[in-house]
């Protein structure tokens, strides 16, 4: 900063040695120029680098302090959704399993349902298999039997003639009632009976009334045990084989009755 005093000096310095020179006063800006020493300006830039360090910690504390809320209230949010996603997948867990469960039981009865008709069919089908094969066993058998019991029959009756004489006109006598209600009799035997027949004539005409022709003939050409009637309203067959056959007849008769 330049001195007034030395510019007024300067001045009439001028003055003496010029006779007149008029003088102007300009206004001058001067700046103002600091009186702090170095040391100072260091200490004070000290102090105000230290509030500012100051500050920036604790800015830096502020926010420390709200990310670590921010931090903890994320945590939290994070806790808590992760609970709700817990309790929602045991209740989804659990409603899978009580689904898949049912589903299970529902498919294991419908199994069991179709094993069980599966397993009655194919017993119904044996049952059914196995009644037809009796069924026709018994059939065959029944066949049998019959031809075996007819032949028995002949074969006894066969014995019983050639035992017992008279029962040859035992089995005429029945033949005859079954006629005893026409006009006319006749009865044709083998020659081999014929003398039975004959001689015991009166006996067999006591079936009929008195006034009913009662006639007895002899057909050569007859089997041994061979007889029939003749009626004024047919011929009645008596001979040992029809009597057979008539067994036979009503014996299978039976037999299909029975089916």
């Amino acid at each position: 900063m330049t001195l007034l005093s030395k510019i007024f000096r300067n001045v009439q310095m001028d003055c003496n040695t010029e006779k007149f020179r008029p003088i102007h006063i300009r206004n001058l800006n001067v700046e103002e120029t600091s009186d702090k020493t170095p040391l100072a300006i260091k200490e004070s830039f000290n102090i105000e680098r230290s509030k500012m360090l100051d500050e920036v910690n604790q800015e830096i504390r502020n926010k420390q302090k709200q990310l670590q809320l921010e931090v903890e209230n994320t945590r939290q949010q994070i806790q808590q959704e992760l609970n709700e996603w817990n309790n929602q997948k045991l209740s989804y867990q659990q409603s899978a399993y009580e689904e898949g469960f049912a589903q299970g039981v529902e498919e294991g009865r419908q199994k069991a349902l179709a094993d069980m008709q599966s397993s009655l069919k194919t017993a119904n089908e044996a049952m059914q298999t196995a009644y037809e094969n009796a069924a026709a066993y018994l059939q065959q058998q029944e066949q049998v039997i019959l031809e075996l019991s007819i032949r028995n029959a002949e074969r006894i009756i066969g014995i019983k003639l050639e035992e017992d004489f008279d029962l040859f006109l035992s089995i005429v006598q029945r033949g005859l009632k079954e006629a005893r209600e026409m006009k006319e009799i006749k009865i044709y035997v083998s020659p081999y009976y014929f003398n039975l027949v004959s001689k015991n004539r009166e006996e067999l005409a006591s079936i009929f009334p008195i006034d009913v022709p009662f006639m007895i003939f002899v057909d050569e050409e007859m089997n041994d045990t061979d007889c029939y009637i003749e009626t004024n309203h047919g011929r009645i067959v008596v001979s040992i084989d029809e009597q057979v056959k008539e067994l036979r007849r009503k014996l299978v008769d039976i037999l299909e009755s029975m089916e």
